[in-house]
């Protein structure tokens, strides 16, 4: 058998002809993303037009809180003990006035119905949500159903 000599191939692979595309993409490839980084273009320019309608501005309705006295009840039971809420009532400036000028029947139908909760209600879970709700309902009975939109209960509290 016959050895055929290999010649030794007379252009060898120029490394350098590779070396210096990958080097030119990564230099701009870090450029681009340096320039998208620091915000001196977006691609965001390229997708559409370049002009963006601002937001709809949507005002915020005119809400007033009225507050209502703290009302401090004593709880009936072997602990002498007492119970402290604060509130206030949701509404807009026009049933501000209504709410104000009949605060005095408002309070009292708060301290009725607080007075008249039996001591152990105060123990279970979920018992804030029943008196706020049933607060809601006193008030809409007091001022009727538009002035009030909800009631907000700011401090509740033994003593």
């Amino acid at each position: 058998m016959t050895e055929a000599a290999v010649a030794p191939d007379e252009n060898p692979p120029r490394r350098r002809g590779l070396l210096v595309p990958l080097v030119l993409s990564l230099v701009l490839g870090g450029a681009g993303f340096g320039s998208v980084y620091f915000r001196v273009w977006s691609p965001k320019d390229f997708l559409g037009s370049s002009k963006e309608a601002p937001p709809p501005e949507h005002p915020l309705p005119a809400v007033v809180f009225v507050n209502v006295p703290v009302i401090e009840v004593l709880v009936p039971g072997g602990r002498s003990r007492s119970l402290i809420l604060a509130a206030s009532i949701e509404t807009d400036q026009a049933g501000q006035a209504t709410i104000s000028h009949l605060m005095p029947r408002v309070s009292d139908s708060f301290t009725t119905f607080l007075a008249g909760i039996d001591p152990a209600a105060y123990d279970k879970r979920g018992v804030l949500e029943v008196i706020r709700a049933e607060l809601v309902t006193r008030a809409r009975m007091v001022l009727g159903e538009a002035p009030v939109k909800d009631i907000l209960i700011t401090e509740f509290r033994f003593k």
